[in-house]
């Protein structure tokens, strides 16, 4: 096989694997999460490109520690807390979409 074959390949494999998690997740990245939890729908970003603040589906605006705190409270939908280099970072669940990363979503 060829290199553009491996790639080709991959590429194949991976729009697979995003179309499933559409359809999986409701063809809808920002759509309500069936629980009532609130969504993070769009960020902030500090000139490092640093997320610093979200605004929610709820049109709440949390700065960083407030949603930290939100999301290991349970209370923000699709979000994850690990730690890190010393201290809690947020992030999205990993779902196989892009565009619900919270470095994809819109900024406010």
């Amino acid at each position: 096989m060829e290199q553009q074959s491996f790639e080709q390949i991959y590429a194949d494999y991976k729009n697979a694997g995003e179309q499933q998690a559409l359809e999986e997740n409701g063809g809808n990245s920002t759509s309500p999460d069936a629980s009532g939890k609130e969504q993070i729908v769009a960020v902030r970003k500090n000139d490092d490109g640093d997320l610093i603040a979200f605004k929610t589906s709820a049109g709440r605006e949390l700065d960083y520690v407030t949603a930290l705190q939100d999301a290991k409270a349970g209370k923000l939908a699709h979000v994850d807390v690990f730690h890190k280099y010393g201290r809690d970072i947020l992030r999205s669940e990993p779902d196989g979409i892009k565009e619900n990363n919270l470095d994809n979503l819109p900024t406010f």
